[in-house]
């Protein structure tokens, strides 16, 4: 099976680096034709030289691969599938953005389902950041799949010397706990960003790792893959780290500085929608909840933290 990634973002990019003999697609003509050229994506990953065996085009037309890698925002891939709904039918589709769909209510492969029931999907997710996998840097991944021998030719397909991937048949584990760590790395961000110390973002990271666990769970999820790469992996690196984009959007917050609004930070729109599927199942996710009124600018800073340590005493 040949592979194409469509996304030329950051992480879109990033993969293509990684598995070299492939296509990637790039929505403006104009950066394609750029990074065709120049053999660097200069707007999303400066200071890596794409190798000469990865193609990037605008024309998805001149692509025929069967294994396509959708490396789209989360809140942008509804829209591309029934735009593309025709071309995409009959191919193995990969999805590899984190979120929660706004008006579906679901994750990635949640959203490719819906427009295309009979597709063969999986799911791309884990620990990793851009530039660690463009470089070669040692890096593991989870690869969902309900179909297991769809999932272990993708695993030998898409696996190199340093990107190891592990299969996992929990689809909807691995989709929320790739989501619902992006929204735990905002409220780490907001509490270094705002001083709170490193004793406050421990705190945070393990309750919102207990508030994963019980929203995912609700939901079917297994609580291994919660525990895995896809959820305790992933929460780890995104709320340590500057080179996350939730976590820098956190901090910026907390500091009450400016944020580059054309990045896209997924755990906005998250932990929204996490909220209707709280409200909707009677759970109590009070992190969650703070980082979504103070990204909507509902509550001050203060205020949030002030009602987070109101709250009463309880058992762990």
């Amino acid at each position: 099976m040949t592979v194409a990634i469509l996304g030329a973002g950051a992480f879109g990019t990033a993969l293509g680096c990684a598995l070299g003999e492939a296509m990637l697609w790039c929505r403006d003509p104009d950066r394609a034709q750029a990074m065709q050229a120049g053999r660097e994506n200069t707007a999303r990953l400066p200071g890596i030289t794409l190798p000469e065996s990865l193609q990037v085009t605008a024309d998805l037309t001149a692509i025929e691969a069967e294994t396509l890698l959708l490396a789209i925002p989360m809140q942008q891939t509804r829209g591309f599938i029934a735009a593309h709904r025709d071309w995409l039918a009959g191919r193995v589709l990969v999805a590899c953005s984190k979120g929660v769909d706004l008006d579906l209510m679901t994750g990635p492969v949640g959203v490719i389902r819906a427009a295309l029931p009979q597709a063969r999907v999986a799911l791309l997710t884990g620990p990793s950041f851009a530039t660690d996998i463009a470089r070669g840097l040692p890096t593991a991944l989870t690869l969902a799949c309900n179909d297991p021998h769809l999932g272990r030719l993708l695993q030998d397909q898409l696996s190199t010397p340093n990107l190891r991937l592990y299969r996992n048949a929990d689809v909807i584990g691995a989709e929320l706990g790739g989501a619902l760590k992006n929204v735990i790395a905002i409220a780490a961000g907001v509490a270094i960003g705002a001083g709170l110390g490193e004793s406050a973002r421990a705190a945070l990271m393990a309750r919102g790792y207990a508030e994963m666990q019980r929203l995912a769970l609700s939901r079917g999820a297994q609580p291994e893959t919660l525990a895995g790469l896809s959820g305790l992996g992933d929460l780890i690196l995104t709320c340590g780290s500057e080179k996350s984009r939730n976590f820098c959007y956190g901090l910026a917050l907390g500091r009450g500085a400016a944020f580059d609004t054309r990045i896209t930070v997924e755990g906005v729109a998250t932990a929204r929608a996490v909220v209707q599927l709280a409200q909707a199942q009677g759970l109590d996710l009070p992190i969650t909840r703070m980082v979504a009124a103070i990204a909507g600018g509902e509550i001050s800073l203060q205020d949030a933290c002030a009602a987070l340590l109101a709250r009463p005493l309880t058992e762990e």
